[in-house]
């Protein structure tokens, strides 16, 4: 979460809404631990990572449908036997348990 602190400052600044990712658990082989953390702004700028890119895209989209009222807080999760999963690249054999939430200032 430390590296992304200075990006979620700077965008607070300029006003933007953000939202964060965090790796909550997991299950069998997975690309980060729980507590790895991702920040996105309404802008669609991104600053950390919850998986080493191998979902990341998917997680973007998860975090802007949660700017864009679309979706509400709460844990999204991937699995090696989600379709979706496999589509955007988590062929570690595990599965990621992420919640996303809006920062409220």
């Amino acid at each position: 979460m430390d590296e992304i602190l200075d990006d979620i400052d700077r965008w607070r600044a300029a006003g933007q809404r953000v939202a964060v990712a965090r790796v909550v658990d997991i299950e069998g082989s997975g690309p980060r631990d729980p507590g790895a953390a991702m920040a996105v702004n309404q802008e669609g700028e991104v600053a950390g990572s919850v998986s080493g890119g191998c979902v990341e895209g998917a997680v973007v989209g998860e975090a802007l449908e949660l700017l864009g009222g679309r979706r509400g807080p709460g844990i999204t999760t991937f699995g090696y036997s989600d379709d979706e999963a496999f589509a955007v690249g988590l062929t570690c054999g595990g599965t990621i348990h992420l919640f996303v939430e809006e920062l409220d200032w």
